[in-house]
């Protein structure tokens, strides 16, 4: 067996993993067969393969998650984890098996048409897990309020018509309400499911707090809220989301990792852009949407905002303030132009994440900026 690299290409499932292997300067790919998706078979099947540093392995990203990335890496083997959407497929093909995709992974590697995705640490993956659990509370919460307000509603039962939906005072007119059968049962059913909820978010939100004050991300999360319209959940979901402000170059590569860029169609003398990609992360696409709203209003630093902003150094406060003049103007400039809301909430949302990056890249330390950033 020479030194030459071999380029594994796996491809990945619940139950199995198919595994192909195609070696440097040999024009065909070869099939190694399918194994079972344990962490005894993987090791097995990659040593199997030859030499660790002769080895560069690859499968694409998915809810299987990164135990394998991991798995290789202490075995001394370099290990990518692929983009599912960007790797390239052939036009007209219509056949889809898992020895065909190991193969193609294993070609496609040796060629190096693969697009990397970044692999979060395991602090970076449950901190993910947890704001991501917390996003799903809130709409199980929005769901469940629904169910109660529709079954009123074909009861023929109104609150006050000023009052505001789901306040004290609406709960208070909740409570009161008294129903007879079966009606009644269903009643205090969908009340209990939304205080078992409402409870489920209290918990999850003391821990983000926990992680907002007491993690390695907690300089960050804090530098972040000095943001007008960026508090604590929301700094630690563009955290959870961005894992690493240095792991991008440019403000752009965050706009365009965010998917809120616009679409583009350029083709000789012709040019054509549309709305967003929404091709990125749509978590943090989601959170920094909300937060561009803040920025409708004229530049002020209110009470809560002071208060996050207490201990922070004057350079961050600068660029939050230079954020406040800036995307506003931006904001009111759309409007007036005709736009509409949504239109302009994105297109400062996508100003808003260079203001973020900036932020991010001051406070974090270069000596722990994982390697995989560059």
């Amino acid at each position: 067996m020479d030194g030459s690299t071999r380029f594994v290409g796996l491809d990945v499932s619940k139950a199995k993993v198919a595994i192909a292997f195609a070696d440097a300067g040999v024009d065909a790919a070869q099939f190694v067969g399918t194994i079972a998706n344990t962490p005894e078979k993987i090791r097995q099947a990659v040593s199997n393969l030859g030499a660790p540093q002769r080895l560069q392995v690859c499968y694409e990203a998915g809810p299987t998650g990164y135990g394998i990335y991991r798995l290789l890496g202490r075995m001394g083997v370099a290990c990518t984890v692929i983009a599912p959407t960007l790797t390239p497929h052939r036009p007209g093909d219509r056949v889809k098996t898992d020895r065909r995709d190991a193969l193609d992974l294993a070609r496609l590697h040796r060629a190096g048409a693969l697009t990397a995705v970044w692999v979060p640490g395991e602090e970076d993956e449950t901190l993910r897990d947890l704001v991501r659990a917390r996003e799903d509370a809130k709409v199980d919460q929005l769901r469940a309020r629904h169910r109660l307000s529709k079954f009123l509603l074909r009861h023929d039962l109104h609150p006050p018509t000023a009052l505001p939906a789901w306040s004290k005072k609406h709960r208070q007119w909740l409570e009161s309400l008294k129903l007879d059968g079966s009606a009644g049962v269903i009643f205090r059913e969908y009340l209990y499911a939304i205080d078992e909820i409402v409870a489920r978010v209290a918990r999850l939100e003391a821990a983000i707090h926990h992680a907002a004050t007491d993690s390695p991300h907690a300089p960050v999360i804090q530098a972040l809220q000095t943001l007008r319209g960026v508090a604590e959940v929301t700094a630690t979901t563009i955290v959870a989301e961005v894992g690493c402000f240095s792991r991008f170059r440019s403000p752009r590569q965050l706009m365009a990792y965010t998917g809120l860029v616009p679409r583009e169609y350029s083709s000789g003398a012709g040019r054509w852009q549309g709305g967003i990609t929404r091709t990125g992360n749509a978590h943090l696409r989601r959170v920094v949407i909300e937060s561009s709203w803040a920025y409708r209003h004229r530049p002020a630093v209110g009470l809560q905002l002071r208060r996050r902003q207490e201990g922070q150094s004057a350079e961050v406060c600068a660029i939050s303030w230079r954020a406040q003049h800036r995307l506003h103007e931006k904001f009111m400039r759309l409007t007036m132009r005709g736009k509409g809301g949504g239109v302009a909430s994105a297109a400062v949302a996508r100003e808003f994440l260079g203001f973020a990056w900036a932020i991010g890249r001051s406070i974090e330390d270069p000596r722990h900026v994982p390697a995989s950033a560059a």
